[in-house]
C-alpha cells in the first residue's frame, strides 16, 4: 500500500484517494497443445477512498474475483456470453445465462459446460432429474 498525498498533491484527486494498492499475481496456466505450463506475472494498481490494513485490502480484491470467477467466467466460458449476438435487451438473456448456472450450482455441477452438453444429449429425462428446489 502506498500513501500518494505527495504525487496527488495539487491535483483535482488529492481528496479523493486514500492509499494505492499494488498488486502483483503470476498466474500458470497449462497450454492445450504443448502440455507445459506457461507462467506470466502481472501487477495491477487498486485505488481506495481510505486507508486501510492490507489483510483487509487483499480479502476485499480476493472476494471480488472470487465472484468474476464464479459467475462472470463462467457466464462468458460455458454459455459464450461475450460471443452474443443479442442486441435487443441483452441484460433478460444474461439473467437467464445466470438462473441457468444457479439452477446446475444447486444440482452440484462441477463442470457447467460438461453438464450443459450431457443434458442437451440426454434430453427429456435428463431435463426431469434436475432439481429446481
Amino acid at each position: 500500500m502506498f500513501d500518494p498525498d505527495a504525487a496527488l498533491a495539487d491535483t483535482e484527486w488529492a481528496q479523493h484517494v486514500g492509499a494505492i494498492i499494488r498488486v502483483s499475481r503470476t498466474t500458470h496456466r497449462r497450454a492445450a497443445a504443448t502440455g507445459l505450463w506457461e507462467t506470466t506475472s502481472e501487477v495491477a494498481y487498486f485505488v481506495c477512498q481510505v486507508v486501510l490494513p492490507a489483510a483487509l485490502c487483499a480479502r476485499a480484491i480476493r472476494d471480488h474475483w472470487a465472484i468474476e470467477n464464479r459467475s462472470h467466467y463462467v457466464r462468458d466460458g460455458s454459455f459464450r456470453e461475450d460471443h452474443c449476438r443479442i442486441r435487443s435487451n441483452p441484460g433478460i438473456f444474461a439473467r437467464l445465462r445466470s438462473f441457468a448456472a444457479n439452477i446446475l450450482r444447486f444440482n452440484n455441477v462441477q463442470n457447467v459446460t460438461d453438464a450443459r452438453y450431457r443434458i442437451a444429449i440426454g434430453g427429456p429425462q435428463a431435463m426431469r432429474s434436475i432439481r429446481f428446489m
